[in-house]
């Protein structure tokens, strides 16, 4: 803020509308205010000097620039060499006001403007505050994009002065995400593009981010390993079962020509019996005369039915 010192005498008066504490953006112009008016009692040379007081009470004031004896002097202070001067040329003219160009986050602090001009003097202090505008804004989405989980949308500025504001905003489709909270569980009326602003009191930056919500992907990708499992073990089942063997078939042929003859009448036995009943159509069912005893190899020995004289199956 600005405080005006009173003067020793009357002569001296600083003018400038009382101000409370200037902030501007860094890369920003500023004007530091300090129009004065003098009595035809001052009769001294009149000096006018900008000097800025360090927050450290060890260290010394810094003059930055300095009108005395009709000539300006501005190279006082490395830091701001060829950035400050005063607004009007000849501050004779009662304005004292200087001007600070490409303003640098250090640059922050108390000026004090110092009118003098024997026997008068006065003064007043601004505090200049340099604010970083919000850059290199990002949008991100933190969680799965599927429904029914929970995701976080967020924002952040790479640079920017405290204190820094976030708000959302959606672009396009019809849900709204909540206005208390950007942690959300989604459906897929959430899809569309999210809009973020960035601010402080200087300025402002923003990003934008696409929000898809598709369907849950383990459901399908259930479905598809049951099915996979299911053909696979099914397809074990049928290669691992053996095949069928001749005796099996000729096991079957015997039987179903035992069940044959045990259903016919005698009266049909005689045009049956002359059929040989014992070529059964196996080669491993045929006899060696050499082998008498195959069937501990594996074979199936088979019992021939006699017909007896009245037809019946002996």
């Amino acid at each position: 803020m600005i405080n005006i010192i009173s003067s020793l005498t009357k002569g001296v008066t600083i003018t400038s509308t009382n101000q409370p504490m200037v902030e501007k953006a860094r890369g920003e112009k500023v004007t530091l205010p300090c129009t004065f008016t003098v009595s035809q009692e001052d009769q001294g040379p009149l000096d006018v000097e900008w000097v800025l007081i360090p927050t450290d009470n060890q260290k010394k004031e810094q003059t930055i620039i300095m009108y005395s004896v009709d000539r300006i002097y501005n190279d006082y202070y490395e830091a701001m060499n060829g950035r400050v001067q005063f607004t009007n040329p000849d501050p004779r003219s009662g304005d004292g006001s200087i001007n600070i160009v490409n303003l640098k986050s250090a640059d922050t602090g108390t000026y004090q403007c110092r009118v003098k001009k024997a026997p008068g003097i006065e003064s007043l202090k601004i505090r200049l505050i340099v604010l970083v505008k919000p850059a290199r804004t990002k949008c991100y989405i933190e969680g799965s994009q599927e429904t029914g989980r929970d995701l976080t949308l967020k924002c952040v500025s790479q640079e920017g002065s405290p204190l820094l504001s976030y708000n959302w905003r959606k672009l396009t489709g019809t849900k709204e995400l909540p206005a208390t909270s950007l942690t959300v569980c989604v459906s897929e009326e959430y899809s569309g593009t999210y809009n973020c602003v960035a601010a402080n009191r200087v300025g402002a930056d923003d990003c934008f981010v696409v929000l898809n919500v598709t369907p849950r992907k383990y459901l399908l990708k259930t479905v598809l390993l049951f099915l996979h499992f299911y053909f696979c073990n099914r397809k074990k089942q049928v290669d691992a079962s053996p095949p069928k063997s001749r005796t099996s078939t000729a096991r079957s042929y015997i039987g179903s020509n035992r069940s044959s003859l045990g259903s016919m009448s005698p009266s049909k036995m005689e045009g049956y019996a002359t059929t040989p009943y014992n070529q059964v159509p196996s080669e491993d069912l045929k006899r060696s005369p050499a082998a008498p005893n195959r069937s501990r190899m594996g074979a199936v020995p088979v019992m021939i039915p006699a017909q007896s004289k009245d037809g019946s199956i002996v």
